[in-house]
């Protein structure tokens, strides 16, 4: 199925039953901590102890 027809029909039931309240409010405060976490992030930028880096496979 075509991802804009799923959105789509996902709007429409959302329309026909909306969600609660408390879970509008949780959505909500979920992004705007993505959007705090990303925008940090962007910012200051990563932090050297964050990083990963490869480990060289040792063969026996």
């Amino acid at each position: 199925m075509d991802p804009l027809t799923r959105i789509l029909i996902r709007l429409a039931q959302w329309h026909r039953n909306p969600p609660s309240r408390r879970w509008v409010r949780i959505a909500v405060v979920t992004l705007i901590l993505v959007a705090v976490i990303v925008a940090i992030e962007e910012l200051v930028g990563w932090p050297d102890w964050l990083r990963t880096e490869r480990v060289p496979i040792r063969r026996i």
